[in-house]
């Protein structure tokens, strides 16, 4: 069996990332100067995905408008999710396209992957004939996802967001099916009215257990298959990897996803020096000074004086004015950061113009995320999408702005601004 094609689920939300999945899915977020879903395509294609399911909801058009029907080169089909009703419902409706498939991957498009935890899984697929398969990484802090317990490559237990720190592999949400995937997921119950793709596999693992008691079969339970091919129709495999996986699961966490893709040398542009990377469309004047790791995007423009870095990433066509300090931060595509600013722990959106003096004086800080206050969190603040500060703004560590605020000359903003919001001094 040979796998070409991938269903990619990427109809999320991510609402604990809000304000900044305001306008856009958590899988077109900032990775580095990248979209979080265009790391996963690489990984996928590099490993040999020659056809692309792309499952969309929440603001599909963000994904659509920036892919089209193809990237690099690979036809992209996308399915939509109307409801967001859970990764397994969402699987359910990419069904049809794979329909012709022996085997198929699934991925999750809001983490980011890379290629050898793809390949990794797909060896272990075509190679072991098991009707599923999954990539299991070991993690120092498993607690906000998925753990698993393996006896061999057999996969005996999923704990969703375990309670205790006796867990250090993780479910990376890399998997790869054949087609009996589909039934199992309709047969299995809705949890408050989502159906979730661990919810099957945690059935299909306690359905074998199951039939192993009842049979007494020492060698099932081995997981023994080379004489029977039937061992394997319900048993649920894994392979251990050690391919990069990197999540946000909160606004801070978009800073360690960029900081650790950084590390990597995860980038595209071109390296003009050691952990520099520049791309050639990019203006970077001769008395600014870029501290690697760094990376500037397509036509961004760093001014005289500026110093950007380290751990900083420039989207395309951001603009760094004058004398500015833009340090340990991520700043989407068409930020503006006016001259003799100093940015620190910062996250921008798109289209945020930032004036002359502001200030974000770094973390830690306590967010408050909805309803929930998270302290000492290193975050200086979070600037949503088309944000302006007219100029000599500063910024309280973990403070986050939503979309289209106008915050007004000398203003200090000590708490969460609201959408659309004027703030005077």
């Amino acid at each position: 069996m040979t796998v070409r094609a991938a269903v990619v689920l990427a109809a999320g939300e991510g609402t604990r990332l809000r304000p900044l999945t305001r306008n856009r899915p958590k899988p077109m977020l900032p990775a580095a100067d990248r979209p979080i879903l265009e790391h996963v395509f690489d990984a996928l294609i590099g490993a040999g995905i020659e056809r692309l399911h792309v499952v969309v909801g929440y603001k599909r058009d963000r994904v659509q408008d920036h892919f089209g029907p193809t990237y690099r080169n690979v036809p992209i089909n996308y399915v939509v999710q109307e409801k967001q009703l859970g990764s397994g419902h969402a699987l359910l409706a990419a069904r049809e396209g794979v329909a012709g498939e022996d085997g198929f991957l699934v991925v999750n498009g809001d983490q980011v992957i890379e290629r050898r935890m793809v390949e990794d899984v797909l060896d272990a697929f075509e190679g072991d004939g098991a009707s599923a398969m999954l990539a299991v990484t070991e993690q120092a802090d498993v607690s906000h996802y998925g753990a698993v317990v393996t006896e061999g490559d057999r996969v005996v237990e999923l704990v969703e967001k375990p309670e205790t720190d006796d867990y250090r592999l993780l479910n990376a949400g890399v998997y790869a099916f054949d087609g009996s995937i589909f039934d199992a997921v309709e047969e299995t119950p809705r949890v408050q009215g989502e159906l979730a793709l661990t919810d099957t596999l945690v059935r299909l693992i306690q359905r074998e257990a199951d039939e192993e008691e009842a049979s007494g079969d020492e060698s099932s339970a081995e997981g023994s298959s080379a004489d029977d091919p039937s061992a394997d129709e319900t048993t649920v495999r894994g392979v251990t990897t050690e391919g990069l996986w990197v999540d946000a699961t909160y606004p801070w966490d978009l800073l360690d996803v960029s900081r650790e893709l950084l590390l990597q040398g995860r980038v595209t542009e071109p390296e003009r020096d050691d952990a520099v990377w520049v791309a050639d469309s990019a203006t970077v004047h001769d008395d600014a000074t870029l501290q690697g790791p760094v990376v500037v995007g397509p036509d961004s423009e760093v001014r005289p004086g500026a110093v950007v870095g380290p751990f900083t990433a420039l989207g395309r066509n951001a603009t760094v004015g004058a004398n500015a300090v833009v340090e340990r931060s991520v700043l989407d595509t068409d930020a503006r950061v006016g001259p003799n600013s100093t940015l620190i722990d910062c996250v921008t959106g798109q289209g945020v113009a930032l004036g002359a003096n502001t200030t974000v004086p770094g973390g830690p800080g306590d967010v408050r995320v909805e309803d929930v206050v998270f302290e000492d969190q290193q975050l200086g603040a979070l600037v949503a999408d088309r944000v302006r500060a007219d100029g000599d703004v500063s910024f309280a560590p973990g403070t986050l702005v939503a979309p289209r605020a106008h915050l007004h000359t000398g203003v200090t903003v000590s708490e969460n601004v609201k959408e659309r919001a004027e703030v005077l001094r």
